[in-house]
């Protein structure tokens, strides 16, 4: 199956969001009309990976967001960067970050618990959220009047290139050392 890594490439190039192995087999084994071995589909990823680590192209074959996707290289950073502050009507307010961020770290959350801890009317921002696809509603509370749970969706691993929530910084890597003057004893 010399022929595979051809038909891979032109799914994970048009696919809207990451594709998984699993998306990839089950779209080639209808096509093929047959069962398409796993390690066949791995391989065929391994190949096309090792293609684009040449320095021949601007973008590599990544894992993200629990599937394979074509991502720009680092080094072209900087004019993406200047593209996407062209486009940057899509990006997140600050007030939308800040209730992302609470919802990220102690989902499933009510939108009463978030204007608990940001000290303000969430309903904009969350709205906003939802909109964006970043956040989903999970259920509802067993609380009282039954609010509605909040928590990420699988767009949100996509917009910050993280396969698990696991891989979000901890809050203890923000914190910074304590202002000290002179030197510390023993």
């Amino acid at each position: 199956m010399d022929f595979l890594h051809r038909h891979i490439e032109a799914l994970i190039f048009c696919a809207l969001t990451p594709l998984s192995k699993v998306e990839i087999v089950k779209c080639l084994s209808e096509m093929f009309e047959a069962e398409i071995p796993d390690q066949h589909v791995e391989g065929a990823i391994n190949h096309l990976s090792e293609k684009y680590q040449s320095e021949d192209y601007s973008f590599q074959l990544e894992y993200s967001g629990g599937g394979y996707q074509f991502l720009t290289k680092p080094a072209y950073q900087t004019s993406i960067g200047i593209l996407l502050r062209q486009q940057s009507q899509k990006r997140l307010s600050t007030s939308q970050l800040e209730t992302l961020s609470i919802i990220a770290y102690k989902q499933p959350v009510t939108k009463g618990d978030i204007e608990q801890i940001r000290g303000v009317n969430s309903d904009y921002s969350v709205q906003k959220l939802l909109e964006k696809e970043l956040v989903d509603i999970k259920g509802k509370s067993e609380g009282l009047g039954r609010p509605i749970l909040y928590g990420t969706s699988s767009k949100f691993m996509e917009y910050f290139g993280i396969n698990a929530l696991s891989e979000l910084p901890q809050p203890k890597d923000f914190s910074q050392p304590e202002n000290q003057i002179g030197e510390e004893r023993d």
